[in-house]
């Protein structure tokens, strides 16, 4: 979380994509994607199935080494983001598939997002004496802020293994936020949710962006969700960008609809019966 609330997308660019191609064997997953985050807003990645945009947070937070290109983050450019340096200047993120550990509590959870944030020294953490004591005091303080925030007090004490999916999704979410994020890359916040979880959790990223000026760039497949609370939007599709800008100009532009929709060509000649499958592939 930042301290401070801003102008959404005001204050200049926090993180800039240049010319990233990654490559697995012959397999490319993104070829020259140039994009940029500005601080304070909300920024969508979307496309089809396939088309680059896991691989795209997994180069900006290390998990990935693409192998051309630059990342320039707080004005720093490199070849190549290191896990833990990302970690520890500032970037938090949440998985397409939830990534908790199930025995434990939502509590216990979150408190893992402090880890990087703990100064006393192994003697002071054994004895459980002196600073060691005092510091977990007040990282327990802010966990249990997060959970206020995040409106899970009822489940607080509960391993998150028997918890709802849109509940323990939430849990990922305040993880993250517990690391302090000045950017904080979400890897499809709602997919598997229902309606009135889905508003819940868009309600709670606005309110992230808004109350504490954390810049988000995230990964979702509903559009609704993403032309109303989105910024600024860039496109993937087949590892290429395709498309870069606001909501409005996304929807309508042409590369877009061909990609989600495919190219209308016409009826089909009158011998041919197209098939017409029942459920969205």
């Amino acid at each position: 979380m930042s301290a401070e609330p801003g102008e959404r997308g005001s204050d200049g660019v926090l993180l800039e994509v240049s010319n990233l191609r990654l490559a697995f064997g012959g397999i490319q997953a993104l070829f020259d994607v140039s994009f940029d985050i500005r601080r304070g807003e909300i920024r969508a990645i979307i496309g089809p199935n396939g088309a680059g945009k896991t691989s795209m947070l997994n180069c900006i937070n290390g998990f990935y080494k693409p192998q051309q290109g630059t990342i320039t983050y707080k004005g720093r450019a490199v070849h190549q983001m290191r896990s833990h340096d990302a970690a520890k200047n500032g970037i938090a993120r949440t998985f397409q598939n939830i990534a908790l550990f199930r025995s434990m509590t939502a509590l216990d959870n979150i408190m893992t997002g402090r880890l990087l944030k703990m100064r006393a020294n192994l003697l002071w953490d054994a004895l459980y004496l002196g600073p060691a004591r005092r510091e977990e005091l007040a990282h327990r303080a802010f966990a249990e802020r997060i959970i206020d925030f995040l409106e899970i007090q009822a489940v607080r004490k509960i391993p998150v293994g028997r918890l709802p999916y849109g509940l323990q999704k939430r849990v990922e979410l305040g993880r993250a936020l517990a690391a302090e994020p000045e950017l904080l890359l979400l890897d499809e916040p709602m997919g598997g949710m229902n309606v009135e979880e889905k508003q819940d959790m868009s309600r709670f990223i606005l309110d992230v962006n808004q109350e504490f000026g954390t810049t988000i760039a995230l990964i979702e497949h509903d559009m609704g969700v993403v032309m109303d609370i989105s910024d600024r939007v860039v496109v993937l599709d087949y590892g290429r960008k395709i498309a870069d800008g606001t909501p409005d100009q996304v929807r309508t532009d042409p590369a877009v609809v061909e990609a989600y929709l495919g190219v209308d060509h016409g009826p089909a000649p009158a011998e041919e019966k197209p098939c017409i499958s029942s459920t969205p592939s």
